[in-house]
């Protein structure tokens, strides 16, 4: 088998592949060298890149696997309806990435993260495959640890964790990016988690909008089984039984 042959048998088996596979795996299968594989299908992604073909060859979670050009999405997606980040709401986008920049957390420190009762968006990522659990946190209660699976890694293009974009890429200031780090590393007490100043919240929604606005934040649609599953934490009961009577 030559080299032109190799990539031909390559790219047939990539194209059939729902899944990345590793340079070894293809190299049992087509009985050569894993240095043969590896060269081979870099040489085919170089090739694929130089010509601007609609395609893409990308190493991802371990393995290969053929991708569409992001340059033609937007034709893609007049095509067909396809799987993407849209299809999840910003409650979904927003547990999602506590999960994966502070992985393995608790259900707890996900909902001191984002002030809300995140168990229904939490379980609609595990369905989704795109969050697991890990194991058990120590102490009292063991409870549950969760992180991103491989199905995350696959979806969002990244070879591993470390490809993550620094967190602070995606704050306006910093405030905003010390703000992160302390909720991030856990430094808020459960007295004080949920007292937020009402023009500080106000000030970081304008905030948020102007980023959406300039394209900077990916525009996502809130579901509406997202929105009845998220209950406030800090609401209390009887203040709402009150105001019903008032009412």
């Amino acid at each position: 088998m030559n080299d032109k042959q190799l990539q031909a048998a390559l790219e047939a088996l990539l194209f059939v592949s729902d899944e990345p596979v590793s340079a070894a795996e293809l190299s049992r299968i087509l009985d050569v060298l894993p240095s043969e594989a590896d060269g081979a299908l870099n040489l085919l992604a170089t090739s694929y890149a130089e010509e601007e073909r609609g395609i893409q060859l990308r190493e991802v979670a371990g393995g290969w696997r053929l991708y569409s050009h992001p340059a033609y999405h937007e034709l893609i997606e007049k095509y067909i309806v396809s799987w993407d980040t849209r299809s999840l709401s910003t409650a979904a986008l927003e547990t999602l990435a506590v999960v994966a920049y502070h992985q393995p957390v608790t259900r707890a420190e996900i909902n001191n993260v984002r002030g809300v009762n995140s168990e229904g968006v939490l379980l609609s990522l595990i369905e989704k495959g795109l969050v697991r659990e890990t194991g058990r946190a120590p102490g009292p209660g063991n409870a549950i640890l969760y992180g991103t699976s491989r199905a995350f890694l696959e979806r969002f293009g990244l070879a591993s964790l470390k490809d993550l974009p620094p967190l602070e890429d995606f704050a306006p200031d910093e405030a905003s990016r010390d703000y992160i780090r302390e909720r991030l590393s856990g430094s808020f007490g459960a007295s004080e988690q949920f007292e937020i100043d009402e023009d500080e919240l106000a000030e970081r929604i304008k905030t948020a909008e102007q980023f959406e606005a300039d394209g900077r934040l990916e525009t996502t649609e809130l579901t509406r089984s997202d929105e009845q599953s998220e209950t406030p934490e800090h609401v209390n009961i009887d203040e709402q039984i009150e105001t019903t009577d008032d009412e």
